[in-house]
């Protein structure tokens, strides 16, 4: 623990279908570590479960039962079926002694004959480095609050929507931001993991945000699932994480990203329900 995504996030078989694993704080966003991390633990079981290099991570669906701190994990992970071009697992992470925690179905493939098209188009935005870092400091009346361990890690520099301390007429769920990882974690072919595509996914809850406005009670908003389709291999440092929510009502909300690359290729698609968490009693 306390290294990169790629020396954080590793498994150890323990036995048929079981592994353990340690999760450190330099992954916490808020109280708890941020559950694309969570969830990456369980697909890197899914996939040595697989056994099979050949078959791509192609869709994944975390649903979060329990929470998991950082400390001691245990995950259990089974094949569902095992194909010539398809495999399913289904993975759980949990803290050791607990019940519940994090559950993935994975869907692992490999390539078949098709159709290819993309039909949806990135916003028009600035390049990153004309766009604002998170760790620019605010204004100086707003001051300046401890960054969140997960943002020490991660880079997030705002393309499209408005700042937290900046007050608007919200007309629009949109917002977009450019992402990386200080140290990106590679895959043999020299793309982004695509577990770190799913951690760059799971930060949604900024389009509930700029549809509701900057006044109010705080709030957070805890991920009651968060599902993840994969495309392309990610080939450059910075993607493109364009956001938007669709519905909010009776303390849920459901929120959709799009995934691009620096050149403009579709990455992946992901989509949270999340549920309301008031700060004041």
């Amino acid at each position: 623990m306390g290294g990169t995504f790629g020396e954080d996030v590793v498994v150890e078989r323990t036995g048929a279908g079981r592994y353990r694993a340690a999760l450190g704080h330099e992954w916490d966003l808020a109280s708890l570590p941020q559950g694309g991390v969570v969830a990456s633990f369980a697909l890197r079981a899914a996939a040595a479960e697989v056994g099979d290099p050949t078959q791509q991570l192609r869709t994944c669906t975390a649903v979060f039962a329990g929470q998991v701190a950082a400390g001691e994990l245990e995950i259990d992970a089974r094949v569902l079926r095992r194909g010539r071009s398809a495999s399913q697992v289904v993975a759980e992470v949990r803290n050791r002694g607990t019940d519940s925690g994090t559950t993935t179905v994975a869907v692992f493939g490999g390539p078949r004959r098709g159709p290819s098209f993309v039909d949806v188009a990135p916003p028009a935005v600035k390049p990153p480095a004309e766009c604002r870092s998170f760790r620019d400091p605010p204004p100086p009346e707003v001051g300046r609050p401890d960054p969140l361990p997960f943002w020490t890690r991660v880079e997030g520099r705002a393309a499209l929507g408005h700042p937290p301390w900046e007050r608007h007429q919200p007309t629009t769920s949109d917002v977009a931001a450019w992402v990386r990882f200080d140290d990106p974690p590679r895959s043999a072919d020299g793309s982004l993991d695509p577990l770190g595509v799913l951690t760059l996914a799971d930060r949604m809850p900024g389009s509930v945000s700029e549809r509701l406005g900057h006044d109010g009670e705080p709030w957070f908003a805890p991920s009651a699932d968060l599902t993840v389709h994969f495309f392309e291999p990610a080939r450059t440092r910075w993607l493109l994480a364009h956001d938007r929510a669709r519905w909010a009502d009776d303390g849920w909300a459901s929120a959709e990203t799009t995934l691009w690359s620096e050149d403009g290729t579709l990455v992946a698609y992901a989509t949270q329900m999340m549920l309301f968490t008031y700060l004041s009693p």
